[in-house]
């Protein structure tokens, strides 16, 4: 199975570990990144692992930080769709393919 991140789930990505590292310091914004990776990997692994969410979606929650990763399951990809805050704009990535 492949992993497939959306642009604008890369794009949040990014932005998360950027404010966690200007906000506290370089080394929260590398364990974030690397949190996401783990997850990432545990998926790849085991696609049924987050709960459904939303339709045909899934989610998993980051340790550590107030971000779920949301992801669909096809034939032989594994799609990342966001990667949300559990507070900010819920929802906000629902039409997202």
């Amino acid at each position: 199975m492949k992993l497939v991140i959306v642009p604008l789930a890369l794009a949040e990505l990014h932005d998360a570990a950027a404010f966690y590292a200007a906000k506290a310091n370089v080394e929260l914004g590398l364990s974030f990144v690397a949190e996401f990776e783990r997850a990432a990997n545990l998926i790849l692994a085991n696609p049924m692992l987050g709960a459904i969410f939303r339709g045909s979606r899934r989610r998993y929650f980051l340790r550590r930080f107030p971000y779920s990763v949301i992801y669909q399951v096809a034939t032989e990809e594994l799609r990342v769709v966001a990667v949300a805050h559990h507070r900010r704009r819920p929802g906000y990535w629902a039409d997202r393919k």
